[in-house]
């Protein structure tokens, strides 16, 4: 079942470790991770961005621009809908043909859908056959990042010591605002570069033959990892090996559900400080969309910074007090941020500032919560089945929620949505503490 593309990239991965042999080191599972993830969410943000700027005017133009929003959002979560069973899907292909045959596939799969869209006629052209196009190849990207799941971060969390957890715990989510960074900087020079002609008909689409570009480079990145036999010993050692999907809920549901709920408050900010601001500038402002993409590369740069100090206060005071304090700051937040976001230039500027440095806080730790309660052997399949369902319950449907609660009730709803997470986050933590307590 193994392709030619998979056997060769797997083969030339394996050639730069052929004449040497060296010890696993931390520092280039660092590497492998930050580059996958930045990939990862580089695609994501290409998407989300061209969900405001895009999709409505040249997918959905026969409605208002708001409802071709909302159409694109409700498009936008059908990705999260598909992971779980992409990664149903390609831990079987794990189990049988490897990791590398598992990683090689979804990341084609996910570049290539990626790519694929860039091409996509308009509903001008082809009719409503771009929108059922435009939702297969977002299925298709969803699918794809289920099987993306390669075990670094684990292997990375069970390599750190004990004084460095957080640190450690922190370097995989390096990759969002990354990704957000590099693609909000590439719409903003095509927007500020292009016509508003030009830019709808062909500039939108060069990120999406970016993105497909940056997969390649990480997909060979992470490879020359996972196939050396030094890091294929570790992961067996380690028991970090794909279980059926079943018996994992069997064993592990109580830490499932616990681990997909705790970053609650993170996943649900995630949105809310990335899609859902562009789309209300965008739909309820006469702003330029090129200003805010600027912001967004500012909030974003301070978020990155937020994200590795979020290392350093977890290893001093603890990953779960971090986490707790920030729900509660999340929440405070979740009160004045609709003040904020209408409050003209300078109100947008504080909410995003504000909001990434709660964001980097936050989504710093929310993948360490309570991956550490996972028994060895389930650690690999189930930390890919918690993560699946805390990106579909607590950002997969945020920005169609947020935008359909602003345009119907007012903006101070979608503060009031925000803060539901913060109230859920710290239950799941307080949950996790007393079960802690009892064993």
């Amino acid at each position: 079942m193994t392709t030619p593309a998979s056997t060769t990239a797997e083969q030339d991965a394996r050639d730069l470790h052929s004449d040497t042999h060296h010890e696993a080191d931390p520092g280039e599972i660092s590497i492998g991770v930050i580059i996958g993830r930045t990939s990862e969410f580089f695609d994501f943000f290409v998407f989300a961005i061209a969900t405001v700027l895009i999709f409505p005017a040249r997918i959905f133009p026969f409605v208002d621009p708001l409802t071709g929003t909302a159409y694109a959002f409700a498009v936008f979560a059908l990705a999260f809908l598909a992971r779980p069973l992409g990664t149903v899907f390609f831990m079987w292909v794990d189990r049988h043909y490897g990791r590398g045959a598992k990683l090689t596939s979804a990341i084609f799969l996910l570049g290539t859908s990626t790519v694929a869209m860039g091409f996509i006629p308009s509903y001008d052209t082809l009719g409503v056959w771009s929108i059922w196009i435009l939702c297969i190849l977002r299925i298709g990207q969803g699918f794809a990042l289920g099987g993306a799941w390669d075990g670094l971060a684990s292997l990375l969390a069970l390599h750190a010591p004990e004084n460095k957890r957080g640190w450690y715990a922190m370097i995989p989510q390096l990759g969002a605002p990354l990704g957000l960074i590099v693609a909000s900087g590439l719409f903003f020079y095509l927007v500020n570069s292009l016509t508003a002609e030009d830019f709808l008909d062909w500039g939108w689409r060069y990120p999406f033959f970016v993105a497909f570009a940056i997969n390649v480079v990480a997909l060979f990145a992470r490879l020359r990892i996972v196939v050396t036999p030094e890091y294929e010993e570790m992961f067996t050692n380690r028991e970090l090996q794909p279980t059926l999907v079943g018996e994992t809920l069997r064993h592990e549901s109580r830490n499932i559900l616990i681990g997909a709920f705790t970053p609650l408050a993170s996943f649900a900010l995630f949105h809310m400080v990335t899609v859902f601001p562009l789309s209300y500038v965008f739909l309820f402002t006469d702003q330029s969309p090129a200003r805010f993409l600027i912001i967004e590369v500012v909030g974003a740069i301070v978020g990155l910074f937020a994200v590795l100090t979020s290392g350093f206060i977890a290893d001093q005071f603890g990953r779960r007090t971090l986490l707790a304090w920030s729900a509660v700051l999340i929440g405070v937040f979740a009160l004045v941020a609709p003040l904020l976001l209408s409050g003209g230039e300078l109100g947008e500027l504080l909410y995003m500032i504000v909001g990434f440095i709660l964001l980097g806080l936050s989504f710093g730790q929310s993948s360490g919560a309570v991956a550490s309660r996972f028994s060895t052997t389930y650690r690999y399949t189930g930390s890919a089945i918690t993560s699946d369902i805390a990106w579909l319950i607590g950002a997969g449907f945020a920005p169609l929620v947020a935008l359909w609660l602003t345009s119907n009730l007012g903006l101070w709803t979608a503060g009031a949505y925000l803060l539901s997470g913060a109230v859920v986050t710290l239950l799941a933590l307080r949950v996790n503490k007393m079960l802690d307590l009892r064993s």
